[in-house]
């Protein structure tokens, strides 16, 4: 398989979709085209981004980049429909009421995206358009699969149940979507390059800074030559496209159980530009994730070389990412569906 192949497949996914959208004449038919293109399962253009892994390393940009370029035409010709058959049926419904002009106005509230979901969507936009495929998993999950497997020893403090929801002897909410990673690389060999985007638990109380449920975002690459530049280099290229070109990346020593050697990410803070300020504490930093090369330990659960393979893994909170782009201090709002909160974002 070629990258031309695949992209002559997106191409015609992309007229198909232009004869498709003629037919839709309600919200129904606009429900079913926009499950048919893009539903996350099952979805035209998602199967196709599967074949991602696939095509040579050379090839996986131009893919990435078409791919991402038939989506937001897809998903902006989906919206202007939307508005078209809401303002149709809405003329419709006033031809066919009676309208007493003397009431007064009832404005309604328009919706909007959740900012999680707009973070989410933003992150998993820039790791497609670098050529990474989107994974998932289950939110309950085996010990084997959110423990063992990720080189977590017997007596780690994270098994505690004073620190992770137990569902039974040997099931959890999952605490991190590491898990995620652990299923993909049972099912495909390297070269793999996955983000795992998802909801995860932990027993945490709930306060401005932390929340029992939150959103995290991890990343995977194994493949033969991967070393610790490509992690710092791929570190760098997402923040200064998240958060602009000023943004600066560093890595400190630090340890996890999957990754040896293991480092703290932080960024230059956004607010001052790293000159130093209250929330980054005068240091101008703002720590944002963990990181590190793939444990060999972890190549044995999954049937990897070790000796051939190499990899790195990263993961942060969408929510932290969130509140940072959005200068947001309290995680409770985004819980709280407070619509004078929720409003402000489109």
């Amino acid at each position: 398989m070629s990258s031309s192949d695949g992209i002559g497949r997106l191409r015609a996914i992309e007229r198909q979709f232009d004869r498709d959208r003629i037919s839709v004449a309600d919200l129904k038919s606009l429900e079913d085209i926009r499950t048919r293109y893009l539903s996350r399962k099952a979805g035209l253009l998602t199967l196709e981004l599967q074949n991602l892994g696939k095509l040579p390393k050379d090839q996986r940009a131009d893919f990435g980049r078409v791919a991402n370029e038939v989506k937001l035409k897809i998903e902006a010709s989906l919206d202007t429909l939307q508005a078209t058959i809401a303002e149709r049926e809405k003329q419709t419904a006033l031809g066919r009421e009676a309208l007493d002009v003397t009431l007064p106005g009832n404005r309604r509230r328009v919706g909007h995206r959740h900012p999680l979901t707009i973070i989410r969507n933003e992150i998993e936009d820039i790791f497609v358009s670098m050529g990474y495929t989107v994974e998932d998993g289950p939110e309950v999950e085996s010990t084997y699969y959110n423990f063992d497997a990720l080189n977590f020893p017997a007596g780690h403090p994270a098994r505690d149940p004073r620190d992770t929801f137990y569902v039974s002897e040997h099931m959890i909410l999952r605490t991190h979507t590491s898990p995620v990673q652990v299923r993909t690389m049972e099912k495909i060999q390297p070269p793999v390059r996955i983000i795992c985007p998802g909801r995860v638990f932990r027993r945490d109380a709930f306060d401005p800074t932390h929340s029992p449920m939150f959103h995290q975002v991890e990343c995977l690459v194994v493949d033969e030559g991967i070393t610790f530049a490509d992690l710092k280099g791929t570190l760098e290229r997402f923040h200064k496209r998240f958060f602009g070109e000023k943004t600066k990346t560093r890595l400190r020593p630090s340890f996890f159980p999957f990754v040896e050697p293991g480092a703290e990410v932080d960024v230059s803070c956004v607010f001052c530009d790293g000159s130093g300020c209250r929330v980054c504490k005068g240091t101008g930093w703002i720590e944002v994730m963990g990181a590190g090369m793939v444990h060999p330990n972890l190549y044995q659960f999954v049937n990897y070389d070790a000796d051939k393979y190499t990899g790195f893994a990263f993961g942060g909170g969408i929510d932290r990412y969130t509140a940072l782009k959005y200068n947001i201090n309290d995680l409770q709002l985004f819980f709280q569906n407070d619509i004078r909160f929720l409003g402000q974002f489109a």
